[in-house]
């Protein structure tokens, strides 16, 4: 019998020790890597800033679930765009995640306003479905 105690207690402590912390946190998650569909007018954007603080690129974000303000830079590469290199500049998102949903986000670009500098693009999210997400990293 005290071999049974013991051996149950050894398996529980180690069960507990191998125990992810944040498995049981919902999240949903931000993609940025995945090519949009350009006959939509969508090109590849990077989030450079989530609530107004720098981050790394990556090709995608996990966020628990509530309201993030994203600063966005686009990827456009579009002959009809006469907007000069050094004129364009970031927009700004807020994007309510829900827990265990995926979100793909793009650059779109604004075909009547392709030679003003403040109008000739909008980040979208293109697509959104539901996929499990296990756990959240602080952003």
């Amino acid at each position: 019998m005290i071999r049974l105690t013991c051996a149950f207690v050894m398996a529980s402590l180690l069960a507990a020790c191998a125990h992810d912390p944040h498995a049981d946190r919902p999240c949903g998650e931000l993609v940025v890597f995945q090519q949009p569909p350009k006959r939509a007018d969508l090109h590849k954007l990077v989030i450079t800033r989530i609530n107004d603080k720098a981050v790394i690129s990556q090709p995608s974000y996990r966020f628990k679930p509530g309201q993030y303000q994203l600063q966005l830079m686009e990827f456009i590469d579009d002959p009809r765009l006469a907007v000069a290199l050094k004129e364009r500049s970031y927009r700004e998102m807020t994007l309510e995640v829900v827990a265990d949903q995926r979100y793909h986000l793009a650059a779109q670009v604004q075909a009547d306003a392709l030679a003003e500098p403040e109008g000739y693009w909008l980040p979208v999210v293109w697509k959104q479905f539901g996929a499990a997400c296990q756990f959240a990293s602080e952003p």
